[in-house]
């Protein structure tokens, strides 16, 4: 399909050609299998805001954005964000007028339990039941992440948060609350959203919450070490998460029927040659990243790549350890954006024990003849590949025994041009066009006969424009474009209308997206 800027405001005749027996379908929610999912994504700091009302304690996030505003593009941070916390019941009003089959979420853990540990906040438990009752009340499955980033700064404070061991426990505690106060309306439960983000971000590169690194290295930390760190504090979220998914099985799962899983992110990874250097090392850069968690959670250990290049440093798994790990997930929620070339790290180049370098690989969003991968998305390292995404789901079904998979996320950003009309701001052409892309690919994935994936549900990243972690407010994802300048007002984007089309809800009946059709 061709794309072209400013075309009409074209919704049921836009096609991909999605080959099925020689037929091209119409791209929309009824070619897709009964049951199949469809949302959009959130988390607790991005949107909420309130961040010292209702008994909330302080995440490590509230005090990374207070203390490093300079880590931040535009150094804001999310003590207002969206306001959801106070807006939800408009939101999830426009969420039903979408026709959205399930919004994904996630819970504050320090505005359940403001010490990480300790007394049980009332306040908090009471607000996330009256908001799930209002998604279940409008017929909107809630998703629930049970950490996206936002560790209890409590816990830091005690002994370190993830760096340490008591962790685990403290981990489980806290997820028991929620199972038993939200688990008769959830079943839906993703234990944490893209760990390797975490540790590598927070531990490695100072760039994310809690901003440790090496001091000496280029993050400009007063502490950490980004030799060791990342790999430990990942090691002991994949305890606390087998933990977390063994729990809810044994004193849950039978009564309340729910499903449990974790959300990994990965880009796609092709080689830069065809040369073996070049294929050895994208598959190493998948291990890296990808099969870092897949490979304890499917066979009770990491990769082989990671032991090789990393020896001691890397945490071993005792027996133990290994069979509570293996096979703690009923499904994989898979957060896929963009792609990259991978290539072998230039034996010029001066290596330093960190995350950052350890896989030995190069990445490059142009190949040898300077062609860009995809074509570039609202950020200098956005590059846009749809075919990632079908390249990603077939590798995880064949690599990893075809396990049931949601996608938690994918979107596209753009910069915020505060100097652009509100009218030209909502027309996202391009991110309409992202998602047909993506959900093209996905459609191949699920109705490819000889290599199906065993896809269950797709949420956009993200319903709101919201606060972009080291992004800030600089740039918007969401469906929906709110005005930081003017109390935080809603606007229908394009996007929203199309998804609320494709979706077979009645488009022309939203005023926000007919004032659109019109302005076309």
């Amino acid at each position: 399909m061709a794309h072209t800027k400013g075309a009409g405001f074209v919704f049921s005749v836009i096609l991909v050609a999605l080959f099925s027996n020689g037929a091209c379908d119409t791209l929309n929610r009824t070619i897709f299998p009964h049951g199949f999912i469809f949302g959009a994504s959130s988390s607790a700091y991005q949107y909420e805001g309130a961040v010292k009302e209702g008994g909330r304690g302080p995440s490590i996030w509230d005090t990374f954005t207070h203390t490093h505003p300079e880590k931040i593009a535009d150094r804001t941070n999310g003590d207002v964000a969206d306001d959801f916390y106070h807006r939800y019941k408009e939101d999830v009003a426009r969420m039903k007028e979408m026709g959205l089959d399930a919004f994904r979420f996630s819970i504050s853990w320090s505005r359940i339990l403001p010490d990480g540990n300790g007394k049980v906040n009332e306040e908090g438990v009471r607000y996330y039941k009256q908001f799930i009752n209002e998604l279940v009340h409008n017929g909107i499955k809630p998703m629930v992440t049970l950490h996206h980033w936002d560790s209890p700064q409590a816990l830091e404070d005690q002994y370190g948060g993830f760096l340490s061991p008591r962790i685990v426990e403290d981990y489980k505690s806290y997820t028991d609350i929620c199972f038993k106060e939200f688990g008769d309306r959830v079943k839906h439960w993703i234990t944490f959203n893209e760990p390797w983000a975490y540790c590598t971000n927070g531990y490695g590169g100072g760039t994310d919450a809690p901003g440790r690194c090496t001091p000496s290295g280029p993050g400009n930390c007063k502490a950490g070490d980004s030799s060791t760190e990342p790999y430990t504090v990942c090691h002991h979220l994949i305890l606390a998460h087998a933990a977390a998914v063994r729990h809810y099985n044994e004193h849950y799962k039978a009564k309340q029927k729910g499903t449990i899983g974790i959300t990994l992110v990965t880009p796609w990874f092709v080689p830069y040659t065809a040369r073996g250097v070049d294929v050895d090392a994208t598959q190493r850069v998948l291990d890296f990243m990808y099969g870092w968690f897949m490979d304890p959670l499917t066979r009770g250990d990491y990769p082989q790549s990671m032991r090789t290049y990393l020896g001691h440093r890397l945490p071993s798994f005792t027996k133990e350890h290994s069979e509570m790990v293996k096979g703690t997930y009923d499904f994989i929620g898979i957060n896929y954006y963009n792609a990259f070339y991978a290539l072998q790290l230039p034996d010029s180049v001066s290596i330093n024990s960190t995350y950052l370098n350890d896989s030995r690989t190069a990445l490059t969003v142009v190949d040898p003849n300077n062609k860009p991968i995809g074509r570039q998305g609202g950020t200098s390292f956005f590059y846009i590949y749809p075919q990632g995404l079908l390249d990603l789901l077939q590798y995880t079904k064949n690599k990893y025994n075809n396990p049931p998979i949601y996608i938690t996320e994918n979107g596209v950003s753009e910069l915020n041009n505060n100097s652009k009309p509100l009218k030209e701001a909502l027309n996202d052409d391009d991110r309409v066009l992202y998602h047909v892309e993506h959900l093209g690919a996905l459609y191949k994935a699920i109705r490819d006969e000889t290599d199906k994936v065993d896809v269950r549900g797709y949420f956009v990243w993200s319903f709101l424009d919201d606060f972009e972690w080291g992004g800030g407010f600089k740039v918007r994802f969401g469906l929906h474009y709110v005005d930081f300048k003017d109390k935080l007002t809603r606007h229908w984007k394009k996007s929203a209308c199309w998804y609320t089309d494709f979706l077979g809800k009645c488009m022309k009946c939203i005023p926000g997206c007919k004032a659109i059709a019109n302005d076309n």
